[in-house]
This record gives C-alpha cells, sequence and structure tokens, in this order.
C-alpha cells in the first residue's frame, strides 16, 4: 500500500541511502516498508508493507535524514515515546534572508555553544538545516527544546534561555525518574 512521497534535499539523498544501501535496508526493515529513491527527482516513495505505526516512524525517519539528522540519530525515532519536530524558519522571516541566518546562528550559538546546552539540558536532539530546526527527543525534552528555540527566535537572550532550560532540567529529572517508577 502506497503511503506517501517525501522529497528529500539532493545532498541527502545519499545519507538516506548509506554506504552500500546500509540505512536505507535499516529503515525498510524497522519500519516494515519498501523505499523507492528517485535520485534525479530528489524523492523517496514509501510504501507500507506492515504495520501502520511503525510506516509513519519511516517516514518520520526519512524527514529526519532530509532534514540534516544522522541515520543514527534519525533512528532513534524507532523507540517508544521518541518523535521528530520540525520548525520552519520560513514562518519568521522570508526564505533566503538575513533574518533566516541570524536565527540560524542564534540557535546554534558560537561554537555550538546554544545548541549543545539546549540538547544537553533537554535530552534532545538538534538539526538546523537549510531554513528549518528540527528535534528529536521524547515529549517532554521536545516541548522545552522547542520553547527554548522560540524564546531565541523571538530575541530573549541567551542567558534568559540558559536559566528557563536549568528550571525545565530539573523538572525533566523528576518527571524522568518518577515515569521509572510508575
Amino acid at each position: 500500500m502506497f503511503l506517501e512521497a517525501i522529497r528529500v534535499p539532493k545532498d541527502r539523498i545519499k545519507v538516506v541511502i548509506g554506504k552500500d544501501g546500509e540505512v536505507k535496508k535499516k529503515i525498510e526493515e524497522m519500519g516494515e516498508v519498501k523505499l523507492t529513491i528517485d535520485t534525479a527527482e530528489a524523492e523517496v516513495s514509501i510504501d507500507q508493507l506492515g504495520d501502520a505505526v511503525k510506516s509513519s516512524i519511516a517516514k518520520n525517519v526519512v524527514q529526519a535524514i532530509g532534514r540534516g539528522f544522522n541515520p543514527g540519530k534519525a533512528m532513534l525515532l524507532f523507540e517508544e515515546n521518541m518523535q521528530l519536530v520540525i520548525i520552519s524558519l520560513r514562518e519568521f522571516a522570508k526564505p533566503g534572508s538575513s533574518k533566516i541566518t541570524q536565527i540560524k546562528a542564534r540557535v546554534i550559538g558560537t561554537g555550538g555553544k546554544t545548541r549543545a546546552i539546549i540538547e544537553e539540558l533537554t535530552g534532545s536532539y538538534l538539526s538546523v538545516y537549510g531554513d528549518t530546526i528540527s528535534i528529536i527527543g521524547d515529549y517532554l525534552a521536545v516541548t522545552y527544546a522547542e520553547e527554548a528555540i522560540n524564546m531565541i527566535i523571538n530575541g530573549k537572550k541567551h542567558r534568559t534561555v540558559y536559566a528557563f532550560l536549568e528550571k525545565r532540567a530539573r523538572e525533566l529529572k523528576y518527571k524522568r525518574i518518577e515515569e521509572s517508577f510508575g
């Protein structure tokens, strides 16, 4: 059963395929799908073979790789409670404008500091690629990371964002401890 065709940037198609087709095979196996990759059109067609939920996750894995994540991090989406959120910066500025470049620079931070802090304190993974910022993590991690990124986009000082994240990191820690006993 045909599920969907996803456009992937041309420079990311090779990553979806992987060395000797390894990544493609793993996505097909774990997602119970058949991937048909059109390198000329930079499009990946997904045919559902088994479980609909796994097929949907396979679609998210392909999207995550297309948005700049390495296959290892993208495959984390197959784990329980993991999700992908893609924030389009086109909502905040015109495509290709200097404002988008400025937002991306603020999210990454000097030497990758801001991005690393967001990842560390929320337990999520970020990818800044093209006109998007993507997040992989569990529900709480993604929620807090997205909120921090929106604060940065809206011009909040980094110090304010870090304080917010440190407070949320403590909450996350306690909620995860509760969940492990619950």
